[in-house]
Order: C-alpha cells, then structure tokens, then sequence
C-alpha cells in the first residue's frame, strides 16, 4: 500500500455533486493498493498513519500523532499512486490492484482506523471526486507498506 498523508485543519471530498466524506483538523490520507497487499499491509498502514508523529507539542516539535490530538481523518482511495511514469509519458498501472481486491483492502483499513477511535470520513470507490484541504504546515508525507521509499 502507498499512501500520501497530509496534515489539514479540515477536509472534504465530493463525489458525483454529493459531499461523501469530511474531516475537521487531522489527516487527509490519499491510500492506493497494490497488487501485491494483503491484510498485512492494511494493519501496517493503519497502525503507523494513526501513530505518525507529525503534530505539534507545547515546545514546536512534531512529537503528537493523530491519536495523541484527537484528530480526524479522510481516506480517499487514489490507485493512481501506483502510476508508473519510467516508460513513455502515459502513466502505467500495472502494479495497482484490481479493483474488487483494492475496494476490500481499502475498507480493511477505514475498518482498522475506526476500531483506534478515529472519526473516518470516505469518497466513494471508483468514482471521479473533488478533494479539498487546507494542508496545515504544509505537512506532507509519504509511505510505502513494502518500505520503498
């Protein structure tokens, strides 16, 4: 799983004229499946994004994670973070997971955050959507499950 987290005081996705999801100050976390993730992945994800230390303490220091603050957080499944560009000028996506297989891993994860306490709002799958945050920071991260980067 890939996934690119940012810090936001607030966010909100629209799907089809409809707002689906929203969070207050917390998360905003783009989540892209590969073909090669398992249930595995879903529990790394999950315990690490809610665990990531990258909110303020009393002394400036990012020492606090989600859980610390009491934050929220939006989940958004995004396969294109699986877009290949080496090749060519057309992204490729192979290595993104089939669609059936994305949808259940995707929901393992929103499943896995909500059993840690944290208000989950969610687009919707395989629909075009409309994000918008306010990135608070900026603070944007990147993580690989299998640890590429």
């Amino acid at each position: 799983m890939r996934a690119v987290i940012q810090r936001t005081l607030s966010s909100q996705v629209i799907s089809e004229g409809i707002q689906t999801g929203k969070a207050g100050f917390g998360l905003t976390v783009l989540l892209g499946v590969g073909k090669e993730d398992g249930e595995e992945d879903v529990q790394y994800m999950a315990d690490k994004i809610t665990n990531l230390r990258v909110f303020e303490d009393d002394q400036g220091k990012m020492n606090r994670s989600l859980m610390d603050v009491g934050g929220d957080m939006l989940v958004i499944s995004q396969f294109t973070l699986y877009g290949d560009v080496r090749h060519g000028r057309r992204p490729g996506f192979d290595q993104a997971a089939p669609p059936v297989m994305a949808e259940a891993l995707y929901e393992n994860f929103v499943a896995a955050v909500r059993r840690c306490g944290i208000s989950v709002g969610t687009g919707v799958f395989r629909t075009e959507m409309v994000v918008t945050l306010a990135n608070h920071g900026p603070v944007t991260i990147l993580i690989d499950s299998k640890k590429k980067f």
